[in-house]
């Protein structure tokens, strides 16, 4: 007789959690528009997308970064650990910087991209779209290193746009002489914050690093400051605009990880997905190195590309066609651009279709209730599209 086996799993009725700043982003939250995001309610739009884009491009937006997930990783093989872990030289990584990485299984398939922070000589911090402690924690085996998930620890903030630096520097966060990937610590509250010159708009931004505590105080310091530049909240609509623009990709958008994939032919590689460049081949082995040294040897099965789109109808979701009749490929991400005053796109293209000859995108447009299929000319052109100089330069420019 077969008996239902009992389970004490009820993590699926619990309701999504709030971040430290949700006492101050829920009122303005006009739309009640909230999306997950890694277990936590995260807001899509505050009430106008398209102003809350031109608050990233021409003034100062601040976004909840709360859910980002975060590990701590400490021990005296710190940077040994991550070398195996990571396609990166997390040794090479000066104490205070900060860099872009991905990590893959043994196939050399990607299982997540993130930035890794270096505190201390054996101190770092790994933030993530996806969780990956099981992982994290089978790969530190053998490893004088202990890995612990700290997302509910640290609160986020992203202050973004041309104003951030005139904003933090009211605030009195002078962050004039801070570079590019790099962060800096500050007193504030009775504690310290930490800022990072980093973001996801590619603009010229910041991000900072405090404790749940510190989050109120934060947001009603940071509003009182930026006043005069109209600082605004901004939700993952206006952000995913700024982010294509700026040619970033986003794990479970623009590719699959690889551990949650259900077909075989789903996952990427990092040079599948444009991320050849930060594989370092010498520093020893990593896991996936065998996987990309044959992949290397033999090219890979997929180019990540930059589109430009005849037209102003958002490429998303499309289909892409070499000579209109030969299916090459599909579109991950798409938007007309305000700022360059194009229809862009990001897309996954089988490697003989990279340069992009001949190739056309079939959309389907929503006009008046009744969908009218587009096919229209693209072009394969360099990412990112919008690349300000203000986002390179030390100090930042003063507006």
């Amino acid at each position: 007789m077969l008996t239902k086996a009992k389970t004490d799993l009820t993590h699926y009725t619990k309701p999504l959690l709030q971040t430290p700043f949700h006492p101050r982003t829920a009122p303005l939250n006009k739309l009640n528009r909230w999306g997950p995001w890694a277990g936590y309610m995260t807001a899509l739009c505050y009430g106008d997308a398209d102003m809350e884009y031109t608050a990233i491009r021409n003034a100062a937006s601040v976004y909840d970064l709360c859910p980002m997930v975060k590990y701590r990783v400490k021990g005296p093989e710190a940077a040994e650990y991550l070398n195996r872990l990571t396609v990166r030289n997390a040794a090479r990584l000066s104490v205070g910087g900060v860099h872009y990485t991905a990590w893959c299984d043994d196939a050399g398939k990607l299982l997540d991209d993130g930035t890794l922070f270096r505190h201390g000589p054996d101190h770092y911090m790994i933030c993530c779209q996806e969780r990956h402690l099981n992982w994290l924690l089978d790969s530190a085996e053998g490893f004088g290193v202990t890995v612990t998930e700290i997302t509910e620890d640290i609160a986020a903030l992203s202050l973004q746009g041309p104003c951030s630096a005139e904003v933090l520097r009211a605030a009195g966060f002078d962050v004039s002489g801070l570079k590019p990937f790099r962060m800096a610590t500050f007193s504030f509250d009775g504690g310290q914050i930490t800022i990072s010159r980093t973001g996801f708009t590619g603009d010229l931004g910041y991000e900072l690093w405090l404790s749940p505590e510190q989050a109120l105080p934060l947001w009603d310091h940071l509003f009182a400051a930026g006043e005069p530049w109209n600082l605004r909240a901004i939700g993952t609509d206006a952000l995913n605009l700024a982010r294509i623009e700026a040619g970033f990709i986003i794990t479970n958008m623009d590719f699959i990880p690889a551990d949650q994939a259900l077909r075989e032919d789903r996952p990427r590689s990092p040079p599948d997905m444009g991320l050849a460049w930060m594989i370092d081949w010498d520093k020893g082995h990593f896991t996936g190195r065998r996987a990309l040294l044959a992949e290397q040897a033999r090219g890979s099965d997929w180019a990540l590309v930059g589109l430009e789109v005849a037209g102003n109808i958002s490429a998303e979701g499309s289909l892409l066609y070499h000579n209109r009749k030969t299916e090459a490929g599909f579109i991950t991400a798409a938007a007309w651009s305000p700022s360059v005053k194009k229809s862009v796109a990001l897309a996954q293209v089988p490697a003989r279709y990279r340069n992009g000859d001949d190739l056309w995108v079939e959309i389907y447009a929503l006009r008046e209730l009744q969908y009218v299929k587009l096919m229209l000319p693209v072009t394969v052109v360099e990412r990112p599209f919008f690349n300000p100089a203000r986002k390179r330069a030390t100090p930042p420019a003063r507006f």
